[in-house]
């Protein structure tokens, strides 16, 4: 079973799932180029698309490790690890 979870973007096409950074907040990246990323906020009538930055993304993504250094969640933080590396060489 795959965790690999993917977006349909009207103008992007299909956005790949980075990371989950909040209950309701999602960090999703193209899928080919990984060089456009986007915030997701998922409420309960809509869901939100915010362009962000290749530097805020890596941002996020960084907080997200530290967190879960900091809950202990050593497999959690472990399999980010691999996809911030890859994200971000």
């Amino acid at each position: 079973m795959s965790n690999e979870t993917y977006f349909n973007h009207p103008t992007f096409g299909l956005l790949y799932r980075v990371c989950i950074l909040d209950d309701n907040q999602e960090l999703f990246t193209t899928l080919y180029a990984q060089r456009l990323f986007f915030l997701i906020k998922t409420m309960p009538n809509n869901t939100v698309f915010e362009p962000v930055s290749r530097s805020d993304a890596r941002l996020m993504l960084e907080a997200r490790l530290r967190n879960l250094r900091r809950l202990g969640a050593t497999e959690d933080y472990q399999s980010l690890y691999t996809v911030y590396k890859t994200t971000f060489p």
